[in-house]
């Protein structure tokens, strides 16, 4: 039993479809509570919410407030972005093939319609290319992390190798600069050492390590290492008097690629539940929605049973998701080492 799990409504061995489960379920309620902050700096969180987010500010499906208007979508309060979307879209490729692939993973998020405006390069120039086999080089976004949890699913910690190659084969359609591929290796680790069980040291330090390789083989030009930027986010979090957001908005604001992946995995490293995790990155503002969607899945894959019911009913409600079922067909393709010697 891990260090900090309190049993609920589990059993007192989790399985890997719990923690499968948990993982879809953190991802996408992380999403759809921190979207009603995504892009606000600290202070207009406030502003907006004076009283802070503690979970959805508003009757389930009607528009979120400050996007009433919105030129390129009305949000809507319980809604999930196109995070939870490609996570979905990269899931459905690997039911679909039995393998990691950027061509199946481009034709499943041809289909997807989210955020696809010139506003989000990456986005824009793979559904303006309109070709499943496109792949890039450039964008060192988070785009790729966000979605690469299914990629942690297929591949068990063990297989280190693949789950870098993997990470990377489901991001390139999009994103291929080195700071997205080792966020895409580093999320993908977290999430599938979690999913084997792992403690917050060993999800950290699978993290790290997968960055490292990752980036040791498509090294960038970024004077700081994502690698290091991980370590040094979570250290810098251990270091402070009080995890709030206002302590964790003033020195570790998630607006830039070296900032926001760490510090969901920072977070997911620190805190012990999906609920608190999402609430404390939703109330920083920022990147919220990738932060907390990224620390979601860890934490629900490493505590499924602090995921919020509620919040995922709402989830469902809105978006018709069907995440349990599909968490159902994911998990029994789960490789582990002995299957990869056979």
């Amino acid at each position: 039993m891990q260090r900090g799990y309190q049993p609920s409504r589990f059993a007192s061995i989790v399985t890997a479809l719990d923690r499968v489960t948990g993982c879809l379920l953190g991802l996408a309620t992380g999403d759809a509570i921190a979207k009603q902050t995504e892009m606000l700096s600290h202070q207009d969180v406030s502003r907006w919410y004076p009283n802070g987010i503690h979970g959805f500010e508003g009757d389930v499906g009607t528009v979120i407030p400050r996007y009433l208007g919105n030129k390129k979508r009305e949000w809507r309060v319980g809604e999930t972005t196109d995070d939870t979307e490609r996570t979905l879209a990269v899931a459905r490729a690997i039911i679909t093939d039995g393998r990691i692939s950027h061509v199946s993973i481009g034709r499943e998020m041809l289909g997807c319609s989210k955020s696809v405006h010139p506003g989000v390069r990456s986005l824009w120039e793979f559904h303006s290319a309109a070709d499943a086999a496109r792949t890039t080089t450039e964008h060192d976004g988070c785009g790729a992390a966000i979605r690469v949890s299914p990629v942690g699913v297929f591949y068990s910690s063990a297989l280190l190798e693949e789950l870098v190659a993997g990470a990377r084969e489901a991001s390139i359609s999009t994103h291929g600069g080195s700071l997205a591929l080792a966020a895409a290796a580093a999320t993908a680790a977290a999430v599938s050492t979690a999913i084997d069980g792992g403690d917050s040291e060993r999800v950290l330090a699978a993290a790290v390590q997968a960055a490292t390789l990752s980036e040791r083989r498509w090294p960038g030009t970024s004077p700081v290492s994502f690698a290091t930027a991980v370590r040094s986010v979570h250290d810098h979090l251990v270091a402070l008097r009080a995890l709030t957001p206002a302590a964790v908005a003033a020195s570790c604001f998630p607006n830039q690629p070296l900032t926001i992946v760490p510090l969901a995995l920072g977070l997911a490293t620190i805190m012990r539940s999906v609920q608190e995790g999402i609430l404390l990155a939703s109330n920083i503002g920022g990147d919220s929605d990738s932060v907390a969607s990224v620390a979601g899945a860890v934490l629900g894959a490493m505590y499924p049973e602090t995921v919020n019911e509620s919040w995922v009913q709402a989830v469902e409600s809105v978006n018709r998701h069907g995440l349990r079922a599909l968490a159902d067909e994911l998990t029994p393709l789960r490789r582990s080492y002995s299957s990869a010697v056979d």
